[in-house]
């Protein structure tokens, strides 16, 4: 039996600031190009975003205003780059190790100790 599809975060919230998902299909659907898009945008953003405030933060002549504004943009786009790293991260399959753990942690063992006996 094939496991489910894990559902995707999307790189938006909603209007009341929860997360967005989406059941995406085998062929990647409109959302997922539209989501891959906003994604590549956003990173893109945090970089230009980032290089505009290495130069104020550089400057120790640099008003407390501009300091607090780059400040304040480069927590938005840290934002967006943890949600998109998150995003990527549910999305990526499980190994080999990481279902053994999950199955020795769920039985209330030690998955270490556990392949080691296994192999004696």
């Amino acid at each position: 039996m094939d496991s489910p599809t894990p559902l995707r975060l999307l790189p938006w919230s909603s209007p009341e600031g929860k997360p967005c998902y989406l059941v995406p299909d085998s062929n990647g659907g409109y959302l997922s190009r539209l989501a891959d898009g906003m994604e590549a945008d956003q990173l893109a953003m945090g970089a230009d975003v980032l290089a505009l405030a290495r130069g104020v933060l550089d400057d120790p002549a640099s008003p407390y205003a501009e300091v607090r504004y780059a400040g304040v943009r480069l927590a938005e786009c840290l934002t967006d780059a943890l949600r998109v790293a998150e995003s990527r991260g549910l999305r990526l399959p499980v190994s080999d190790v990481e279902a053994a753990v999950d199955d020795a942690s769920s039985e209330g063992g030690d998955p270490v100790t556990n392949s080691a006996a296994e192999g004696q």
